[in-house]
Protein backbone atom coordinates (compact mmCIF):
# COMPACT_ATOMS: atom_id res chain seq x y z
CA UNK A 1 0.00 0.00 0.00
CA UNK A 2 1.74 3.08 -1.25
CA UNK A 3 1.59 6.02 1.12
CA UNK A 4 3.49 9.50 0.43
CA UNK A 5 4.75 11.98 2.94
CA UNK A 6 4.24 15.70 2.39
CA UNK A 7 5.70 18.23 3.77
CA UNK A 8 4.67 22.36 4.23
CA UNK A 9 7.45 23.24 1.94
CA UNK A 10 5.99 21.32 -1.22
CA UNK A 11 8.94 18.32 -0.57
CA UNK A 12 7.07 14.67 -1.13
CA UNK A 13 8.60 11.40 -0.42
CA UNK A 14 6.68 8.11 -1.59
CA UNK A 15 6.92 4.81 0.29
CA UNK A 16 5.04 2.27 2.04
CA UNK A 17 1.99 2.67 4.43
CA UNK A 18 2.15 0.16 7.23
CA UNK A 19 -0.10 0.54 10.45
CA UNK A 20 -3.32 2.07 10.26
CA UNK A 21 -4.68 3.81 7.10
CA UNK A 22 -5.85 7.23 8.25
CA UNK A 23 -4.60 10.05 7.21
CA UNK A 24 -2.74 12.34 9.43
CA UNK A 25 -0.85 15.99 10.17
CA UNK A 26 1.99 17.07 13.02
CA UNK A 27 5.12 18.55 13.50
CA UNK A 28 7.55 16.44 12.15
CA UNK A 29 10.02 15.58 14.65
CA UNK A 30 13.36 13.34 14.13
CA UNK A 31 15.02 10.54 17.01
CA UNK A 32 18.68 9.84 16.72
CA UNK A 33 18.48 7.01 19.12
CA UNK A 34 19.48 3.13 17.58
CA UNK A 35 17.28 1.80 19.85
CA UNK A 36 13.77 2.17 21.84
CA UNK A 37 11.47 3.10 19.30
CA UNK A 38 8.83 1.28 21.53
CA UNK A 39 9.21 4.06 24.44
CA UNK A 40 9.53 7.05 21.87
CA UNK A 41 6.25 6.06 20.43
CA UNK A 42 4.58 5.58 24.00
CA UNK A 43 6.21 9.08 25.10
CA UNK A 44 3.11 11.38 25.64
CA UNK A 45 5.96 14.40 25.05
CA UNK A 46 5.66 12.87 21.25
CA UNK A 47 1.71 14.12 21.58
CA UNK A 48 0.87 15.75 18.51
CA UNK A 49 3.76 15.06 16.74
CA UNK A 50 4.84 12.73 13.45
CA UNK A 51 8.51 11.20 14.61
CA UNK A 52 10.80 10.31 12.27
CA UNK A 53 13.76 7.75 13.06
CA UNK A 54 16.83 7.92 11.83
CA UNK A 55 18.35 4.42 12.64
CA UNK A 56 17.17 2.72 9.73
CA UNK A 57 15.82 -0.55 11.02
CA UNK A 58 12.74 -0.37 12.92
CA UNK A 59 10.94 -3.08 14.76
CA UNK A 60 13.21 -5.88 14.71
CA UNK A 61 12.49 -6.53 17.85
CA UNK A 62 9.15 -6.07 17.94
CA UNK A 63 6.71 -5.13 20.32
CA UNK A 64 6.08 -6.56 24.23
CA UNK A 65 4.48 -5.20 27.55
CA UNK A 66 6.94 -3.81 29.75
CA UNK A 67 8.52 -1.00 27.49
CA UNK A 68 5.90 1.18 27.50
CA UNK A 69 6.36 4.67 28.76
CA UNK A 70 2.41 5.51 28.40
CA UNK A 71 -1.08 3.05 28.11
CA UNK A 72 -2.03 4.85 24.99
CA UNK A 73 0.54 6.59 22.25
CA UNK A 74 -0.21 10.15 21.81
CA UNK A 75 2.00 10.14 18.50
CA UNK A 76 0.60 11.07 15.03
CA UNK A 77 2.39 8.94 12.98
CA UNK A 78 5.63 7.23 12.64
CA UNK A 79 8.18 7.31 9.45
CA UNK A 80 11.12 4.73 9.24
CA UNK A 81 13.66 3.44 6.79
CA UNK A 82 12.79 0.33 6.83
CA UNK A 83 10.13 -1.17 8.95
CA UNK A 84 10.91 -5.24 10.19
CA UNK A 85 8.28 -7.59 9.36
CA UNK A 86 9.65 -10.71 11.10
CA UNK A 87 10.76 -9.49 14.51
CA UNK A 88 12.82 -11.52 16.55
CA UNK A 89 13.55 -11.49 20.37
CA UNK A 90 12.02 -13.97 23.45
CA UNK A 91 9.93 -11.02 25.07
CA UNK A 92 8.02 -10.09 20.97
CA UNK A 93 4.78 -10.03 21.48
CA UNK A 94 3.54 -8.09 18.21
CA UNK A 95 4.77 -6.66 15.00
CA UNK A 96 5.44 -2.47 15.06
CA UNK A 97 2.68 -3.24 12.02
CA UNK A 98 0.48 -4.90 14.26
CA UNK A 99 0.10 -2.55 17.43
CA UNK A 100 0.34 0.15 14.79
CA UNK A 101 -3.25 -1.08 13.73
CA UNK A 102 -4.92 -1.75 16.98
CA UNK A 103 -3.82 2.18 18.21
CA UNK A 104 -4.95 3.52 14.71
CA UNK A 105 -1.54 5.05 14.06
CA UNK A 106 0.01 6.01 10.61
CA UNK A 107 3.06 4.73 9.88
CA UNK A 108 5.30 5.30 6.69
CA UNK A 109 8.50 3.27 5.64
CA UNK A 110 11.22 2.86 2.59
CA UNK A 111 11.64 6.43 2.54
CA UNK A 112 15.18 8.37 2.58
CA UNK A 113 14.50 9.46 6.83
CA UNK A 114 18.12 10.80 6.41
CA UNK A 115 17.59 13.18 3.80
CA UNK A 116 14.20 13.74 5.90
CA UNK A 117 16.20 14.45 8.93
CA UNK A 118 18.62 16.82 6.99
CA UNK A 119 15.90 18.80 5.60
CA UNK A 120 14.71 19.62 9.64
CA UNK A 121 18.41 20.52 10.79
CA UNK A 122 18.48 22.80 7.73
CA UNK A 123 14.76 24.75 8.18
CA UNK A 124 13.72 23.44 11.32
CA UNK A 125 10.66 21.71 12.26
CA UNK A 126 7.97 21.28 9.76
CA UNK A 127 4.48 20.05 9.47
CA UNK A 128 4.14 17.01 7.51
CA UNK A 129 1.22 14.94 6.17
CA UNK A 130 1.16 11.33 5.63
CA UNK A 131 -1.71 10.34 3.32
CA UNK A 132 -2.96 7.87 0.68
CA UNK A 133 -0.44 8.22 -2.92
CA UNK A 134 -4.11 8.82 -4.53
CA UNK A 135 -4.39 12.29 -2.53
CA UNK A 136 -3.54 15.57 -4.60
CA UNK A 137 -0.45 16.82 -3.51
CA UNK A 138 -1.86 20.20 -3.78
CA UNK A 139 -4.76 20.24 -2.17
CA UNK A 140 -2.98 18.19 0.26
CA UNK A 141 -0.44 21.18 0.62
CA UNK A 142 -3.70 23.84 0.82
CA UNK A 143 -4.95 22.20 3.97
CA UNK A 144 -1.41 21.32 5.60
CA UNK A 145 -0.66 25.20 5.61
CA UNK A 146 -3.72 25.94 6.61
CA UNK A 147 -3.39 23.44 10.07
CA UNK A 148 -2.69 25.14 13.19
CA UNK A 149 -0.79 22.67 15.74
CA UNK A 150 -2.75 21.92 18.80
CA UNK A 151 -1.76 23.79 22.09
CA UNK A 152 -3.34 21.60 24.67
CA UNK A 153 -1.16 18.76 24.55
CA UNK A 154 -0.62 18.79 28.34
CA UNK A 155 -4.38 18.58 28.79
CA UNK A 156 -4.50 15.70 26.10
CA UNK A 157 -1.94 13.53 27.81
CA UNK A 158 -2.32 14.10 31.56
CA UNK A 159 -4.09 12.31 33.95
CA UNK A 160 -7.91 13.76 34.26
CA UNK A 161 -8.17 12.28 37.99
CA UNK A 162 -5.36 11.99 40.95
CA UNK A 163 -4.38 8.63 42.17
CA UNK A 164 -1.87 6.76 44.59
CA UNK A 165 1.02 4.48 43.79
CA UNK A 166 1.81 3.70 47.13
CA UNK A 167 5.47 3.12 49.09
CA UNK A 168 6.56 3.60 52.87
CA UNK A 169 9.06 6.05 52.05
CA UNK A 170 8.76 10.03 51.46
CA UNK A 171 5.29 11.33 50.05
CA UNK A 172 6.31 12.74 46.54
CA UNK A 173 3.27 14.31 44.45
CA UNK A 174 4.36 13.60 40.89
CA UNK A 175 2.35 16.55 38.84
CA UNK A 176 1.33 14.77 35.23
CA UNK A 177 2.24 16.79 32.49
CA UNK A 178 2.87 14.13 30.19
CA UNK A 179 4.89 11.93 32.45
CA UNK A 180 6.36 8.90 31.02
CA UNK A 181 6.24 5.80 33.18
CA UNK A 182 10.46 6.00 34.14
CA UNK A 183 9.52 8.68 36.23
CA UNK A 184 7.16 6.68 38.25
CA UNK A 185 9.46 3.60 38.44
CA UNK A 186 11.92 5.57 39.46
CA UNK A 187 10.15 6.83 42.45
CA UNK A 188 8.52 3.30 43.18
CA UNK A 189 12.16 1.16 42.92
CA UNK A 190 13.11 4.41 46.22
CA UNK A 191 9.86 3.02 47.86
CA UNK A 192 8.13 6.64 47.51
CA UNK A 193 4.87 7.04 48.71
CA UNK A 194 3.49 8.97 45.02
CA UNK A 195 0.39 10.54 44.63
CA UNK A 196 0.08 11.60 40.92
CA UNK A 197 -1.87 14.64 39.88
CA UNK A 198 -3.50 16.28 37.34
CA UNK A 199 -1.28 19.20 35.54
CA UNK A 200 -3.81 21.52 36.67
CA UNK A 201 -3.54 21.06 40.36
CA UNK A 202 -3.89 24.16 42.29
CA UNK A 203 -0.70 25.02 45.07
CA UNK A 204 -3.17 24.29 47.72
CA UNK A 205 -4.71 20.84 46.89
CA UNK A 206 -0.84 19.62 46.27
CA UNK A 207 -0.21 21.25 49.89
CA UNK A 208 -3.37 19.53 51.46
CA UNK A 209 -1.72 16.04 50.33
CA UNK A 210 1.08 16.86 53.09
CA UNK A 211 4.20 16.00 50.49
CA UNK A 212 7.75 15.22 51.49
CA UNK A 213 8.72 17.11 47.87
CA UNK A 214 6.91 17.57 44.72
CA UNK A 215 7.83 16.75 41.55
CA UNK A 216 7.65 18.09 37.77
CA UNK A 217 7.37 15.71 35.19
CA UNK A 218 8.18 15.98 31.32
CA UNK A 219 5.67 16.49 28.17
CA UNK A 220 4.92 18.38 25.21
CA UNK A 221 4.34 21.17 23.89
CA UNK A 222 5.46 24.64 24.42
CA UNK A 223 5.43 25.90 28.11
CA UNK A 224 3.82 29.23 27.89
CA UNK A 225 1.05 27.10 26.74
CA UNK A 226 0.70 25.63 30.61
CA UNK A 227 0.06 28.95 32.06
CA UNK A 228 -2.30 27.53 35.24
CA UNK A 229 1.07 24.82 35.67
CA UNK A 230 3.83 28.56 35.84
CA UNK A 231 1.33 30.02 38.45
CA UNK A 232 1.50 26.73 40.94
CA UNK A 233 4.87 26.18 40.70
CA UNK A 234 5.15 29.98 42.20
CA UNK A 235 3.10 29.53 45.25
CA UNK A 236 5.00 25.87 46.21
CA UNK A 237 8.42 27.89 45.45
CA UNK A 238 10.13 27.88 49.60
CA UNK A 239 7.38 25.83 50.86
CA UNK A 240 8.20 22.24 49.71
CA UNK A 241 11.17 20.98 48.32
CA UNK A 242 10.92 20.65 43.90
CA UNK A 243 12.30 18.73 41.20
CA UNK A 244 11.30 18.93 37.67
CA UNK A 245 12.20 17.22 34.32
CA UNK A 246 11.94 18.32 30.96
CA UNK A 247 8.79 20.60 30.69
CA UNK A 248 8.78 20.38 34.35
CA UNK A 249 12.27 21.74 34.04
CA UNK A 250 10.69 24.79 31.84
CA UNK A 251 7.83 25.83 33.57
CA UNK A 252 9.86 25.85 36.48
CA UNK A 253 12.28 28.39 34.54
CA UNK A 254 9.32 30.35 33.63
CA UNK A 255 7.85 30.59 37.44
CA UNK A 256 10.75 32.11 38.46
CA UNK A 257 10.94 35.02 35.88
CA UNK A 258 12.95 33.17 33.41
CA UNK A 259 12.21 32.70 29.47
CA UNK A 260 11.79 29.98 26.66
CA UNK A 261 11.98 29.86 23.41
CA UNK A 262 11.71 27.57 20.71
CA UNK A 263 14.25 25.27 19.44
CA UNK A 264 15.18 24.97 15.50
CA UNK A 265 14.55 21.60 16.01
CA UNK A 266 14.97 19.97 19.17
CA UNK A 267 16.74 17.41 20.78
CA UNK A 268 15.56 13.87 21.02
CA UNK A 269 17.81 10.88 21.20
CA UNK A 270 19.32 8.97 23.49
CA UNK A 271 23.46 10.12 23.39
CA UNK A 272 23.30 14.05 24.23
CA UNK A 273 26.15 14.71 26.58
CA UNK A 274 25.85 17.05 29.22
CA UNK A 275 28.07 18.60 31.40
CA UNK A 276 27.41 19.52 35.06
CA UNK A 277 29.53 22.82 35.95
CA UNK A 278 29.85 22.15 39.56
CA UNK A 279 32.09 18.94 38.85
CA UNK A 280 32.95 19.23 35.78
CA UNK A 281 31.80 15.81 34.80
CA UNK A 282 29.73 14.40 31.19
CA UNK A 283 26.83 12.64 31.15
CA UNK A 284 25.59 10.70 28.37
CA UNK A 285 21.64 11.39 28.21
CA UNK A 286 18.25 10.74 27.02
CA UNK A 287 16.50 13.77 25.98
CA UNK A 288 13.06 14.71 24.34
CA UNK A 289 12.01 18.50 23.69
CA UNK A 290 11.51 21.23 21.29
CA UNK A 291 11.97 24.07 23.74
CA UNK A 292 14.82 25.69 25.99
CA UNK A 293 15.18 27.82 28.47
CA UNK A 294 16.39 30.96 27.13
CA UNK A 295 20.03 31.70 28.97
CA UNK A 296 20.56 35.17 29.14
CA UNK A 297 16.96 35.90 30.38
CA UNK A 298 18.12 34.12 33.33
CA UNK A 299 20.36 36.66 34.45
CA UNK A 300 17.70 38.86 36.17
CA UNK A 301 16.19 35.58 38.39
CA UNK A 302 17.27 33.81 41.52
CA UNK A 303 18.11 30.79 39.21
CA UNK A 304 21.49 28.60 38.53
CA UNK A 305 22.81 27.48 35.88
CA UNK A 306 24.18 23.82 36.87
CA UNK A 307 24.18 21.73 33.12
CA UNK A 308 24.89 22.73 30.13
CA UNK A 309 24.42 20.90 26.42
CA UNK A 310 27.78 20.28 24.89
CA UNK A 311 26.24 20.28 21.44
CA UNK A 312 25.12 23.80 21.61
CA UNK A 313 25.50 25.34 25.05
CA UNK A 314 21.88 25.54 25.80
CA UNK A 315 20.78 25.42 29.43
CA UNK A 316 20.45 21.56 31.09
CA UNK A 317 20.34 22.33 34.62
CA UNK A 318 18.97 25.01 37.02
CA UNK A 319 18.36 25.47 40.57
CA UNK A 320 16.83 28.23 42.91
CA UNK A 321 19.42 29.47 45.30
CA UNK A 322 17.19 30.44 48.25
CA UNK A 323 14.78 27.70 47.95
CA UNK A 324 15.12 23.66 47.61
CA UNK A 325 14.48 23.57 44.34
CA UNK A 326 16.35 21.81 40.91
CA UNK A 327 15.17 20.89 37.49
CA UNK A 328 16.94 18.92 34.41
CA UNK A 329 15.97 19.62 31.08
CA UNK A 330 17.37 15.71 30.27
CA UNK A 331 15.33 12.42 31.50
CA UNK A 332 17.32 10.73 34.56
CA UNK A 333 14.61 7.95 34.74
CA UNK A 334 16.33 6.92 30.89
CA UNK A 335 14.23 4.35 29.32
CA UNK A 336 16.06 3.68 27.03
CA UNK A 337 19.45 4.28 27.16
CA UNK A 338 22.64 5.38 29.51
CA UNK A 339 22.11 5.69 33.13
CA UNK A 340 24.79 8.00 33.85
CA UNK A 341 22.06 10.73 35.52
CA UNK A 342 20.04 8.54 37.24
CA UNK A 343 21.28 9.45 40.77
CA UNK A 344 19.41 12.87 40.38
CA UNK A 345 16.51 10.74 41.83
CA UNK A 346 18.50 10.39 45.01
CA UNK A 347 19.91 13.79 45.46
CA UNK A 348 15.94 14.77 45.07
CA UNK A 349 15.56 12.15 48.06
CA UNK A 350 18.67 13.67 49.97
CA UNK A 351 16.88 17.42 49.33
CA UNK A 352 13.74 16.40 51.08
CA UNK A 353 15.45 14.82 53.91
CA UNK A 354 18.28 17.87 54.48
CA UNK A 355 15.03 20.21 54.55
CA UNK A 356 13.34 17.94 56.75
CA UNK A 357 16.40 17.96 59.27
CA UNK A 358 16.68 21.97 59.13
CA UNK A 359 13.12 21.82 59.74
CA UNK A 360 13.72 20.09 63.15
CA UNK A 361 16.21 22.23 64.35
Amino acid sequence: MKKQLILEDGTVFIGEGFGSDTHTIGEIVFNTGMTGYQEVLSDPSYCGQVVTLTYPLVGNYGINRDDFESITPAIQGFIVKEAASFPSNWRNEKTLDEYFKIKNIPGIAGIDTRKLTRIIRQYGTLKGAICSIDDNVESVLEKLRATKLRQDQVKQVSTKTAYPSPGRGKRVVLVDFGMKHGILRELNKRDCDVIVVPYNTSAIEILNLSPDGVMLSNGPGDPKDVPEAIDMIKELLGKIPLFGICLGHQLFALACGANTEKMKFGHRGSNHPVKDLKTGKVALTSQNHGYTVEDSSIDNTRLEVTHIALNDGTVEGLKHKDFPAFTVQYHPEASPGPEDANGLFEQFLQMIESEEQEGAC
